[in-house]
């Protein structure tokens, strides 16, 4: 799992450049870019941020989605014990994804900005090149805090939201589908195959509808503060449309489809192992 995420973070960090900045003419001019600049140590910048918390994020999605699906049934049907609907598993994923903010905003703005700083910055009372403003994540919250107070934690969380909420619905209910076609008549669980082709196929489908809200919430993070451009979610959308063209809000949407396959491939196939064995162990 760890090791997807260290392949998976390279990915990512490009996938941040791309959509925040105009100076790169595709994937392959970032890589050569941010390894001229920076090395092997620039696409992992922030890394250990995700690391240490994609356990905890990953199981409260998961749990939580699985609570508002346990809740939604119960009140519609007045027992969990049925198969939910499409609706259902939606309103589900949609409320997963809502919930998600209040946590993975903060880490999402530390990451970010991580990703963005350069390895160093020109210090203009200094006159020279000093060392770059965020020293690690942790160092990155404690001066997102004190330079822009609690909200900073929270810049672009509008765009999260509108970013989490549909692809959440998407992600869980392509998922269902997938199992449900490919599942033979008879079976009521789904093979490691099935798991597998869904899960990866629920984590593009996810990205893909996901793919514009990620580029706008990344540029409303990044947003300097003393030189704001963007005054909220209606407003970057239309400058950035008027600038790059509609095209700019699927940037990095390759690269999130590339690595979110075999990542929730992986995610799906650990969650339906976890709770075969928990229906095991409660029998």
């Amino acid at each position: 799992m760890y090791s997807l995420i260290f392949s998976e973070y390279d990915v990512l960090c490009l996938q941040v450049r791309i959509q925040t900045e105009r100076t790169y003419n595709g994937i392959w001019h970032c890589i050569r870019e941010t390894y001229k600049a920076e090395k092997a140590w620039g696409f992992y910048k922030g890394m250990s941020l995700s690391v240490s918390t994609v356990s905890l994020v990953s199981s409260f999605s998961f749990g939580a989605y699985r609570n508002f699906l346990y809740n939604i049934c119960r009140l519609r049907y007045g027992t969990s014990d049925v198969k939910p609907s499409k609706v259902d598993i939606s309103v589900a994923g949609c409320a997963t994804g809502a919930v998600r903010v209040v946590l993975i905003s903060p880490t999402e703005t530390a990451k970010v900005r991580m990703q963005t700083q350069k390895q160093s910055h020109y210090s203009v009372t200094a006159s020279h090149l000093s060392k770059p403003k965020y020293q690690g994540p942790v160092h990155c919250l404690r001066m997102i805090a004190k330079e822009e107070g609690f909200g900073g934690l929270y810049k672009g969380c509008s765009a999260l939201l509108c970013r989490d909420c549909h692809s959440f619905a998407t992600y869980f209910l392509t998922y269902n589908i997938l199992c449900d076609w490919f599942t033979p008549a008879g079976k009521n669980k789904p093979d490691i195959l099935t798991v597998l082709i869904s899960g990866g196929s629920a984590g593009v489908f996810g990205w893909a509808v996901a793919t514009p809200m990620d580029v706008i919430k990344s540029r409303m993070q990044v947003d300097n503060l003393g030189q704001r451009k963007y005054r909220g979610l209606i407003h970057c959308i239309r400058v950035s449309v008027k600038e790059e063209g509609i095209r700019v809000l699927f940037k990095g949407l390759g690269l999130n489809c590339i690595r979110a396959f075999p990542v929730n491939m992986v995610v799906f196939v650990t969650y339906e192992g976890v709770m075969r064995l928990a229906e095991h162990l409660m029998k």
